[in-house]
């Protein structure tokens, strides 16, 4: 498994989604505030409804933007939240593509599509 995974969210049906055929998903949606935390974090980027990069890894990295703490495993996925947002979102179990066991915390940073 990568340390850092990167993955490229869109909007489809008015649901943020991703693909990634390395793991065999297709428009995978994020829901249960997973989606608002998004929302939050791409406001700024431009198009970032036609997609944008979303980079993740369980340990820090450079540039990271924001961080995820894990809180509870609910219904197969994992409940993280997001101190710098005061939000709260649902992983769904695709987690278990990038990571072996949910981690302690999730690092992100987010770019629009087509920058360096």
């Amino acid at each position: 498994m990568n340390s850092i995974n990167i993955i490229a969210p869109y909007r489809h049906h008015g649901m943020w989604v991703f693909d990634d055929a390395r793991v065999g998903l297709v428009q995978e949606p994020f829901v249960a505030g997973a989606d608002s935390m998004i929302d939050r974090v791409v406001a700024n980027l431009p198009d970032a409804d036609r997609g944008f990069r979303l980079i993740f890894s369980a340990g820090p990295f450079p540039g990271h933007e924001l961080m995820l703490e894990w809180r509870r495993e609910e219904l197969g996925g994992n409940w993280y939240y997001a101190p710098a947002l005061d939000m709260e979102g649902w992983l769904c179990p695709a987690l278990f593509h990038y990571f072996e066991a949910a981690p302690r915390r999730i690092y992100v940073q987010v770019k629009a599509a087509g920058t360096t």
